[in-house]
């Protein structure tokens, strides 16, 4: 076997035994709508400015809806906060995390 063959052989072995990297979403539809948002009042940030508060929401266990406190995270200029929250599609309710949007 060449020198050439050899090489290119074992960098392709080598590159099938890499770990491959994924991410998967796993989307869930629930049949049962969530409670109404516990109303909570913030705390003081934690610095002046730079902080933005995100409010609480319910999270699906699996068997029910647990409540999730709100928290305060780093603000991005430029950027708002759309809070976690679930749309209703037709008799189900899928849960849409919250994220940084323009």
């Amino acid at each position: 076997m060449n020198k050439k063959l050899l090489v290119a052989s074992l960098l392709m072995v080598g590159g099938l035994s890499l770990p491959v990297i994924s991410q998967a979403g796993v989307a869930l539809d629930i049949n049962v709508g969530p409670p109404a948002p516990i109303v909570e009042a913030p705390p003081p940030p934690p610095a002046a400015v730079g902080y933005v508060w995100t409010p609480g929401y319910h999270r699906w266990d699996g068997a029910r809806y647990v409540w999730v406190p709100g928290a305060y995270v780093a603000e991005r200029p430029g950027w708002h906060w759309v809070p976690p929250h679930y749309d209703q599609r037709g008799p189900y309710y899928r849960f849409v995390p919250g994220h940084w949007a323009r």
